[in-house]
């Protein structure tokens, strides 16, 4: 393989191009291309290679830390959960507060703000409907 073939890959893995893709495209086998990757740092899913190598959604959003992504769900955006707490702490602007609703407690009755689909106000709220007693034991 030369220099300009591997300039070629690295440029191909970049815009998300799988093994097979670019082996075709440069007349190489796709264990020569997959190999090359592997030595070079760009071996996985197409699309995560291509997020961990460009930079972007390569590092913490918190401390700039080096990220590497999993070949499965989401990008990650934090190191670690310490970092993405510290994060939303700071920022609280940020958070999506349409999607939160005005919403009455199925035990209590109380209105509370709540994402998602929850029931009950609080824990002790739920835990009194469903086992039929009080938090603190009594009736």
């Amino acid at each position: 393989m030369t220099d300009a073939q591997a300039a070629q890959i690295r440029e191909m893995r970049l815009e998300g191009m799988g093994y097979r893709a670019i082996a075709d495209a440069l007349g190489l086998s796709r264990d020569i291309v997959r190999n090359h990757c592997k030595a070079k740092g760009m071996a996985g899913h197409g699309t995560e290679a291509a997020m961990n190598l460009q930079g972007r959604d390569g590092t913490c959003t918190c401390c700039g830390k080096e990220i590497t992504q999993k070949g499965i769900g989401r990008p990650r955006k934090f190191c670690s959960e310490k970092c993405r707490r510290q994060w939303w702490k700071a920022h609280p602007e940020e958070m999506d507060r349409r999607a939160a609703g005005i919403k009455v407690c199925a035990h209590c009755g109380k209105e509370y703000r709540a994402y998602g689909d929850r029931k009950y106000c609080s824990h002790g709220c739920y835990i009194s409907e469903r086992f039929g007693r009080c938090v603190d034991g009594k009736r």
